[in-house]
């Protein structure tokens, strides 16, 4: 028998398999570490409300109580089963659009399903029902609303807790679906389902634009599966979550070479989507560092630039005609912030380090067994100053971590975040397109995740 010895550099030398064996053992330190943060956080949270330093959270650092689900959870689970079975596939086979329809219909009904556990179809609504949530204040926009547009700022201290904490764009959203015969929490629920869900498919198409469908395909099981399902029926971040995702897929659509039009029309509409995310939510400016990075992988051409910068200034200019100045809006929330007992109470310090806990719950284990990969993919790109594999996918997750650091840091959110967060968590996903396909143990490690929590947690939203 003849023995042919291996060269290096090689797939099969011992050498080459040294670099993947180092990415396995940084992976299950990473996992490590995530598990520890959470536990730390939560184990924390307990003791300093047991010494009575932060009681505004029943079970800090989530917005929530302790609970135990056992039998309900069990049509959730079969979903997860199904889904860990069939999307792998369904994302390698299909062709890219139905591709995406299954994702976007597979995420609606992981995140029912999560939902349905809490008391069935009236657990969609529910959270939309509360005395503090925005439909409680739709209201206060009869018979005038560009007459509350222009006084939003100075009568913030009338409306409930969730209008005081945002700009008027969510109310006006709310509003425009009740003009239009779509009024109640029931279409308000189904909408903010639908737009939640959708927003796999814009962050899709976002990943292939930038990182090559290959990459998309592996990305799209983990965006259906994440556990952050659990806040998209029904929070209003959800709809947030769409806005951005689908103005950065726009952006990330007309930057491409050979686009219609060359691409003006894409970006100016994803301009537009982008310039309205302020007017959403105080806390989503740092959300611009994805379509930065968007913008910094696809390098596109000035027309295009152009048309993204006359889209940007839409949505503002709209406001402040309408009598809204954003800068005012900003002071008068933090006047009330500072005033009642909501999150100003809240520990900065403990939170500073807890919400991180909870992005690692929104996120998932996959995410953090592939975060060493995606550092390693940027320091890689950074040395060489090139693209290198996996960089662009590194490069999306990053910049979406980046700015979720920048409002852990700043202290704008402490405590919610398990929804305020939902806008950039869906993007940190994106890492787990590092993961060579099908890889179904992460997949089912997502899903226990999101399972675990619905069980364990009984949330506000």
């Amino acid at each position: 028998m003849t023995v042919t010895e291996v060269q290096p550099g090689h797939p099969g030398h011992p050498e080459a398999a040294a670099p993947e064996r180092r990415a396995r053992r940084a992976g299950r330190l990473a996992v490590a570490m995530w598990a520890a943060g959470i536990a730390a956080a939560f184990v924390t949270g307990w003791w300093l409300r047991r010494a009575g330093l932060e009681t505004e959270d029943a079970l800090p650092p989530l917005h929530g109580k302790a609970r135990l689900l056992t039998w309900p959870m069990l049509p959730a689970a079969g979903v997860a089963a199904l889904a860990v079975a069939v999307l792998p596939p369904l994302a390698r086979r299909l062709p890219w659009w139905a591709a995406l329809a299954a994702a976007w219909a597979a995420a609606g009904l992981w995140a029912v399903a999560l939902a349905v556990t809490d008391g069935g179809p009236a657990a969609l609504t529910r959270p939309l029902e509360a005395p503090t949530e925005y439909a409680a204040g739709l209201g206060a926009l009869q018979p005038d609303p560009l007459e509350w547009l222009r006084t939003f700022s100075d009568r913030l201290y009338a409306y409930t807790t969730h209008v005081r904490g945002h700009p008027p764009l969510p109310m006006l959203v709310l509003w425009a679906l009740e003009r239009i015969g779509f009024g109640g929490t029931g279409w308000a629920a189904a909408f903010i389902i639908a737009a939640g869900s959708s927003a796999v498919a814009a962050i899709a198409v976002t990943v292939r634009h930038t990182a090559g469908e290959r990459a998309a395909r592996r990305a799209l099981p983990f965006l259906a599966l994440a556990p952050l399902a659990l806040w998209v029926a029904t929070s209003m971040d959800a709809f947030f979550l769409a806005v951005g995702a689908w103005g950065t897929a726009l952006v990330a659509a007309g930057a491409r070479r050979g686009a219609r039009l060359g691409g003006v029309p894409a970006a100016a509409v994803g301009g537009i989507a982008l310039g309205a995310l302020p007017y959403l939510s105080y806390g989503l400016l740092p959300l611009a560092a994805v379509p930065l990075a968007v913008l910094a992988l696809s390098r596109p051409r000035p027309r295009v630039l152009a048309a993204l910068a006359c889209g940007l200034v839409v949505v503002p200019a709209l406001f402040t005609a309408g009598g809204f100045w954003w800068f005012d809006g900003v002071a008068a929330t933090r006047d009330t912030y500072l005033v009642s007992r909501g999150s100003a109470q809240r520990s900065y310090a403990y939170f500073a380090f807890a919400d991180l806990g909870v992005l690692g719950l929104l996120t998932g284990p996959a995410v953090a067994h592939a975060l060493p990969s995606a550092l390693a993919a940027l320091w890689r790109g950074a040395r060489a100053r090139a693209r290198v594999p996996g960089l662009p996918v590194a490069l999306l997750a990053g910049a979406a971590l980046l700015g979720t650091l920048a409002l852990d840091a700043s202290g704008v959110t402490k405590g919610e975040v398990e929804r305020i967060w939902v806008p950039y968590a869906a993007w940190v996903v994106v890492a787990a397109a590092l993961h060579r396909p099908p890889a179904r143990r992460w997949l089912a490690a997502q899903a226990v995740t999101a399972l675990a929590v619905q069980a364990l947690v009984l949330s506000h939203w």
